[in-house]
């Protein structure tokens, strides 16, 4: 696929995510109490908002006390633990005050087992042998919709403009966007970008799924970095992969880059357990690379355990987020250099070779008017020195995180990094 479909908003490119466990993220649990955060998360430099789904969770089959987020009864209600309708009209409000976009969690592959179309419309499953309702996935507590139905697919579209009319949401993140049809996808945006243009993120790794979406996941490249800490791969599988998505996936896609999810950090652990020291540095990468990063809830915290998945689980706030700082500065590089644009066709992204290869992933995003070198000790070794073999690296550029400026010649020049180190210089032409 040579072209994208529908073009992604402008704003886009050098935008964030970040996501928002609402049951978890406060004392309160529900969207009151997430709004407090607001002014922190505007200074973080946070731009788009992804709540979790917050459609009323199924009784029947239920998970734990309160349930899975994606096992929804209803799509035109809020889940009574969040607050009402108005609530979260009131939320997205405010939110947009702020500047923030507001995307939701849209769960099309299935619903919970007493979801109201189960009674009104139970011809819109699909049934197995027996007859029965059931879900093809291993998931017991929500079952499957069936996609030839037109009728069903119809009444899909009529609820997600529900909230795009009733709430003025901006966009949609869609769970497991693989399961679904890809030309139901395509057929849904064509609809409801009619009402208001909107901003498509797919949890899925299918490239031709950029015909439908304007942001695709990265599972892959989380799943590689997770077996390099293993000692599973190298800095040249981590490399390779990197190679394989700007040769699989078509000019001008873009990848979602994280280090943690809602997934993640219930079923696999914390970015702390996956990448022990080296943490901040694949986060460094996930906000620099060609790609749009993902913050998960409390990672600016930082939140260090697992959030329990069915029941309540606060996460636990100090007054001043030790990380936010950290991601602030990020964050606000990437709306400041038109280089780190996640892809833009007019700027170029490649690895700088230095002297220590195996150890140092050094790498330059360019445009016309800017440049950024990031530069990643990946190795647990400590004072790593190397040299740049690359005329590219070439000025006075400004230091990231910790100010001043530092001048590279071309050709070679020295450097030195601890232990999962990490440097990132800016450079205006």
């Amino acid at each position: 696929m040579s072209r994208l479909p529908f073009t992604p908003f402008s704003w886009s490119r050098n935008s964030n995510v970040y996501e928002v466990n609402l049951r978890q993220y406060s004392p309160e649990g529900n969207f009151a109490g997430f709004a407090k955060a607001l002014p922190r998360l505007k200074d973080m430099g946070v731009e788009v908002l992804w709540f979790m789904p917050i459609t009323p969770i199924a009784l029947k089959e239920r998970k734990g006390t309160l349930g899975s987020y994606y096992a929804s009864s209803d799509f035109y209600s809020t889940n009574p633990e969040y607050g009402t309708l108005e609530d979260f009209k009131a939320l997205v409000e405010e939110a947009h005050q702020y500047g923030f976009k507001v995307i939701i969690d849209w769960v099309a592959n299935h619903t919970g087992w007493d979801h109201t179309w189960t009674v009104s419309n139970p011809e819109y499953y699909k049934k197995n042998a027996a007859g029965h309702f059931f879900d093809s996935n291993g998931w017991d507590d929500v079952i499957d919709l069936d996609y030839s139905n037109s009728a069903m697919r119809s009444a899909m579209i009529k609820a997600m403009r529900f909230w795009v009319q009733q709430c003025n949401i901006d966009g949609f993140r869609c769970d497991m966007a693989m399961l679904v049809p890809l030309d139901f996808w395509v057929e849904a945006r064509t609809i409801l970008d009619r009402e208001k243009p909107l901003f498509w993120l797919a949890e899925c790794e299918e490239p031709h799924y950029h015909e439908a979406f304007d942001v695709t996941y990265t599972w892959e490249w989380m799943h590689k970095t997770s077996d390099f800490i293993k000692g599973h791969t190298d800095i040249n599988g981590l490399e390779n992969q990197l190679w394989k998505y700007n040769h699989q996936f078509p000019a001008g896609a873009m990848r979602l880059y994280f280090t943690s999810n809602h997934d993640e950090n219930s079923w696999n652990g914390t970015e702390f357990e996956k990448y022990g020291p080296a943490h901040q540095a694949l986060a460094v990468f996930s906000a620099t690379w060609n790609g749009m990063p993902l913050i998960y809830s409390g990672q600016e915290l930082p939140n260090k355990k697992r959030l329990k998945f069915f029941d309540r689980d606060p996460i636990e706030w100090t007054e001043q987020p030790e990380y936010h700082e950290f991601y602030r500065k990020l964050l606000r590089l990437r709306k400041e250099y038109n280089c780190l644009q996640a892809g833009s066709q007019d700027n170029y992204t490649f690895r700088v070779k230095t002297s220590a290869n195996q150890h140092i992933f050094a790498f330059l995003r360019t445009s016309e008017n800017d440049q950024v070198l990031v530069m990643l000790n990946l190795s647990p070794h400590d004072n790593v020195g190397f040299g740049f073999q690359d005329a590219a690296v070439d000025g006075s550029y400004e230091d990231v995180f910790d100010g001043g400026n530092f001048v590279f010649h071309p050709g070679y020049r020295y450097f030195q990094l601890d232990a999962w180190g990490y440097k990132v210089f800016a450079l205006k032409r």
